[in-house]
């Protein structure tokens, strides 16, 4: 039986355990840890396949009408390259085309069909939008993942919501987020440099 070309990406970022709490103690550190040598890993093991997905590749991944197909190509575009290009402008150049197959997959549903813990990274996609429509979106789809979840998991989801609501306050107050100026070649406002002096801050 041949192997799916996305599963090994799949494998890599959330394990083999059908637990939630489980498989975010297991990949916490990688999914939200900021470690030189997992950037290197990530690069070594799937900068390829980033690079064809940034340069508008992989598009057979979309027409799968798979969901695990659809959350794998979401990963290589929102979450890997802010590994693989971490602290540069293109670690935000798939951002446009994941959000835009978070929607179409969303309206076809494709999110329902994965596991809770494999959801918070299709909506993280709309938590890490620079518009307040798409903050929104995030955190009605995190509240909703939140009340769904069982009595187990219920401390696990709400700390995603809150996350989500942090991010949603920092759009609704600068209509972007002001850590990314720099990196960006933006310029900050006076208020956004004093925000950056404050814990929390930077995500």
């Amino acid at each position: 039986m041949t192997t799916a070309p996305w599963q090994a990406l799949l494998d890599w970022w959330f394990g083999t355990s059908l637990d939630a709490n489980e498989v975010a103690t297991q990949r916490n550190a990688l999914w939200f840890g900021k470690s030189a040598c997992q950037d290197v890993d990530s690069e070594n093991r799937f900068g390829g396949l980033v690079r064809q997905a940034l340069d508008g590749g992989l598009q057979e991944w979309e027409r799968e009408s798979e969901p695990q197909s659809w959350l794998a190509l979401i990963l290589l575009l929102d979450q890997l390259p802010r590994m693989i290009f971490r602290d540069s402008p293109r670690a935000y150049a798939g951002d446009a085309r994941a959000q835009r197959l978070v929607r179409q997959g969303l309206a076809a549903g494709f999110d329902r069909q994965l596991p809770r813990i494999e959801r918070v990274f299709v909506y993280i996609v709309l938590e890490h939008a620079e518009d307040l429509t798409s903050q929104n979106e995030a955190v009605r789809l995190y509240e909703a993942l939140q009340a769904e979840s069982s009595d187990s998991e219920k401390v696990l989801f709400a700390g995603y919501l809150a996350y989500a609501r942090k991010h949603q306050v920092v759009i609704e107050r600068f209509g972007r987020f002001p850590h990314r100026n720099a990196i960006l070649g933006r310029e900050s406002t006076a208020e956004e440099a004093v925000f950056l002096t404050e814990p929390g801050s930077r995500f």
